[in-house]
């Protein structure tokens, strides 16, 4: 793949650099920069603005677009969001009541009344989804403690009101389902089906438009299949660190990857396929010393290793601890590739959906919905902010259930978890020593932020 050009992109404040590649079809391929706060992220793959994902199909002024912002990790941040509430006075067309209002009865004739009706958007980059409940389903609403209040237990089927952040559209080759609650992605779909199949719910859904026709859908999903992101270099005070050709999205468009690549629940089993040396970006900063603490390549490096081998208990996750690929333990040690263990990616190899407790009524905020759910056959209940799982498939034990995300390029689309819960990556990580128990002192704590940053 030849070099051939190098310029400068100041379109809209989206893109500041390029570097033009030309592969071996003749399709120019660019690899593109932006700018976040941990540094600067770059994508990889052939930004071609006629494709239909910049088109608009719908009927709200929407396109793929409005959701997933290349400068924006593929997803939306609060932070732009507000940029683009304030350049519109809140009427750019992401600022729709359908979803994007905290309810779709919420006021929005005044300035001020959308800066209200939008705030789960401008706060935490969250696209309100209503799903009803399975007609099949094991459970019922019971109660409905919604802040704005739209939705109420004594509706027949009510629609949930389930808060979410858009997932990117970049390093989709190693997506195992599709959508947080996998509901585009049946078992019988492949991954380009349940593409095809959500960009046309998109359309509908959030766009308000037709179907759209079988072209516009493979057009879409080429797309996004070309489009690889990650971090190609982190700010340490005011030192810029590059860090090198491993960990550009370039290479990454070339990592191997097949579902189930790298299964943990075979972990101990004879003739196992689970590598947990799930990342390999930095091992050859392994052991280098840092000059004068300007130089983080090597905390980035020990936080690699402590991201693949260090050890702790799970126990109480649903989708793990409860499923039969892994034996339904009680409890199992593992590492953090137990979960995220696709090769330097992150997220699950295979289909799994899991409960760490994100959605428990223990770690609600004020400003989402608490729904309380009762088992039909047993009568016991679960407080949730957001069934997950469960509006899919309607089983007790998928109540709070989501995918593994991919871990590449999380530097630049804050905030983090389903529901946006978690600020910065420092949170995360906090998130899952206070679940887990990791162990970390405050080195080990500082050299996994320092990875993490740098994916």
């Amino acid at each position: 793949m030849k070099k051939i050009t190098r310029y400068s992109v100041a379109k809209a404040g989206i893109f500041f650099t390029a570097s033009v590649f030309l592969p071996m079809n003749g399709t120019a391929a660019a690899l593109r920069n932006s700018a976040n706060s941990s540094g600067i992220s770059a994508t990889f793959g052939d930004i071609d603005r006629r494709n239909d994902f910049f088109n608009e199909f719908g009927g709200n002024g929407r396109t793929c677009l409005s959701c997933h912002r290349p400068g924006e990790g593929w997803s939306i941040t609060p932070q732009g969001m507000r940029k683009r509430f304030d350049r519109s006075d809140g009427t750019d067309p992401a600022f729709r009541p359908n979803d994007g209002s905290n309810s779709p009865d919420a006021d929005v004739s005044t300035v001020d009344a959308r800066r209200l009706a939008y705030s789960a958007l401008l706060n935490k980059g969250l696209i309100r989804i209503g799903l009803p409940i399975p007609a099949s389903a094991e459970f019922t609403l019971t109660e409905a403690d919604d802040p704005y209040g739209f939705v109420s237990k004594d509706a027949a089927n009510p629609d949930l009101s389930l808060f979410r952040r858009p997932l990117p559209a970049a390093n989709l080759k190693f997506a195992s389902s599709v959508m947080w609650d996998g509901r585009e992605s049946p078992p019988t779909f492949s991954i380009r089906e349940g593409l095809g199949n959500q960009a046309n719910s998109a359309n509908t859904q959030h766009a308000q438009g037709a179907e759209l026709t079988a072209a516009q859908r493979q057009s879409i999903v080429d797309f996004e299949l070309s489009l690889f992101a990650s971090q190609i270099s982190v700010r340490d005070s005011d030192v810029s660190i590059p860090l090198g050709k491993a960990a550009s999205p370039k290479i990454l468009a070339e990592q191997r990857f097949s579902l189930g690549i790298n299964p943990p629940f075979l972990a101990g089993r004879a003739n196992s396929a689970f590598d947990n040396q799930v990342f390999k970006l930095f091992d050859r900063w392994s052991g280098r010393p840092d000059r004068s603490g300007s130089d983080r390549r090597a905390a980035i490096a020990r936080g690699q290793q402590i991201f693949n081998t260090r050890t702790f208990v799970i126990k109480g996750v649903a989708g793990l601890n409860d499923s039969a690929l892994f034996g339904k333990p009680e409890q199992l040690t593992g590492t953090c590739g137990t979960c995220h263990n696709t090769p330097n990616v992150g997220n699950s190899s295979s289909a799994l959906f899991m409960n760490t407790g994100v959605s428990d009524a223990d770690r609600r905020t004020g400003d989402l919905p608490l729904y309380t759910l009762t088992n039909k056959t047993t009568g016991e209940s679960i407080q949730t902010t957001d069934p997950g799982r469960a509006m899919v498939t309607g089983l007790w034990k998928d109540i709070g259930c989501f995918k593994v995300p991919a871990l590449r390029g999380l530097a630049a689309r804050p905030p983090y978890f389903h529901n946006g819960s978690r600020s910065e990556i420092p949170d995360v990580v906090d998130f899952y020593e206070t679940r887990f128990g990791l162990g970390l002192n405050n080195r080990e704590r500082l050299d996994l932020i320092s990875f993490l940053r740098a994916l």
